[in-house]
């Protein structure tokens, strides 16, 4: 580790410097982040069971309430923190977003009603989720052209957690209901001492900017970012796309319940096949499949096999292949860094934040609207006042979504010549 002090600024060259065991130290914390995260995931569903009198069904409802209140307060303050960091730094605002997910595990743990589990995600939620600073510091650190490589280690590293947390989740939860959250609370203070001692800030005093409440929210920054020729419509594009995406983080725990009468256990078990796939796909495939196919088609290839992945969950009923289809979303998540690394080449070093803050706002306004969409629609097709009994649905809406994704990824126009060049 390079002798810079965390506490305090540095200069860009030393920052270049450094920037090797930087993104080592990013990667471990994101990798850690997702353990947590991912050991909530199957867990999350036990818990509502056992504090609430309700059926599966409707446990289905109340858990998209749960993650709608948690994408809510990150929709709101999720610009707000990305100008904070091109304000005050990124290191904050990182150790900021551990310290608040870290206290919402605490309070899940020891809830002992739904209203605390809305208190808890709602203040997750404010701090945030650790893509954006976690890829505001990657860009600090990494060249332009290189990106969307970076932006995909950090995607990997989510991956590889969650090839840990939902498995290591699952067997805690055969312990009791309350253990896995208790556990990853416990991880994520690990992940906030080692994240205060490891990672410097990032950004120098010479590229911060002053903060402007107007660029602070989640409409002040769209028409701040689509100032920039090409942005407006990628931002719809990520906008669109974390919609149809969300599917897996906020209805894949209560469809695959329903559908394949999954335990825990085996949930956690297609949680961590899908970790391991966008390890693969992303740490060693994506930046070659950039480099030949340009960010732009690997993204339409990326939300085409998200696509036939959902027309494969709607029509097969057999829990082996629904397991081996879970292979295939690593492949879809090549999308967003595609699509990030598309946004952040457009834009200079002192508006990274806002760009992160904006992809962390997009990514809220998905997971407040997908359980409003997917777990209603879901718990209504399998309710007993349903006219036909239709678990597919949320998929069959999610693909629907990602065709419009790619109509406006095809249809809109390349602003920049270094894309055309691509």
């Amino acid at each position: 580790m390079t002798d810079i002090s965390p506490s305090q600024p540095t200069n860009g060259d030393t920052v270049r410097s450094g920037s090797s065991n930087t993104a080592k130290s990013v990667l471990f914390s994101v990798f850690l982040f997702a353990v947590g995260f991912g050991m909530m995931m199957p867990a999350l569903p036990a818990l509502i069971l056992a504090i609430e009198d309700v059926s599966l069904s409707e446990a289905t409802l109340l858990g998209g309430y749960v993650a709608a209140s948690y994408a809510f307060f990150q929709f709101l303050l999720g610009p707000l923190m990305g100008n904070l960091s091109d304000c005050f730094g990124r290191r904050p605002i990182f150790l900021a977003c551990i310290a608040g997910f870290a206290l919402d595990l605490f309070i899940m743990g020891f809830a002992p009603s739904i209203f605390w589990l809305f208190i808890g995600r709602s203040l997750a939620g404010g701090f945030g989720m650790i893509f954006g600073p976690a890829n505001a510091i990657m860009a600090d650190i990494t060249p332009a052209e290189s990106r969307t490589k970076s932006f995909g280690l950090t995607g990997a590293a989510f991956g590889v957690g969650l090839i840990f947390g939902p498995a290591l989740g699952g067997l805690l939860g055969d312990l009791g209901v309350r253990i896995p959250f208790l556990v990853g609370a416990a991880i994520m203070v690990v992940n906030l001492l080692i994240a205060w001692w490891r990672i410097p800030e990032t950004l120098d005093l010479q590229s911060r900017r002053p903060f402007e409440i107007k660029r602070a929210n989640p409409l002040g920054s769209i028409t701040s970012l689509s100032s920039t020729p090409g942005l407006l419509s990628l931002c719809f594009v990520l906008i669109f796309w974390q919609l149809s995406f969300a599917i897996y983080q906020t209805t894949w725990l209560f469809f695959s319940s329903i559908k394949y009468g999954w335990d825990s256990g085996t949930i956690g078990l297609s949680l961590a096949i899908i970790g391991i796939s966008i390890v693969i796909v992303q740490g060693l495939l994506m930046g070659r499949l950039v480099k030949k196919l340009g960010e732009r088609r690997t993204a339409c290839f990326a939300i085409l096999v998200a696509i036939l992945t959902s027309a494969g969950f709607i029509m097969i009923d057999i829990s082996e292949i629904a397991l081996a289809l879970c292979v295939l979303v690593g492949l879809q998540a090549m999308a967003v860094p595609s699509v990030i690394g598309m946004m952040s080449r457009r834009l200079s070093e002192e508006t990274q934040g806002e760009l992160q803050g904006f992809f962390s706002s997009a990514t809220a306004l998905a997971a407040l609207l997908a359980p409003l969409i997917y777990n209603s629609s879901l718990s209504y097709f399998t309710g007993a006042a349903a006219p036909v009994q239709f678990v597919g649905i949320p998929f069959l809406l999610s693909a629907v979504l990602a065709a419009l994704t790619i109509a406006i990824l095809v249809f809109s126009k390349s602003q920049s010549t270094s894309e055309i060049a691509r």
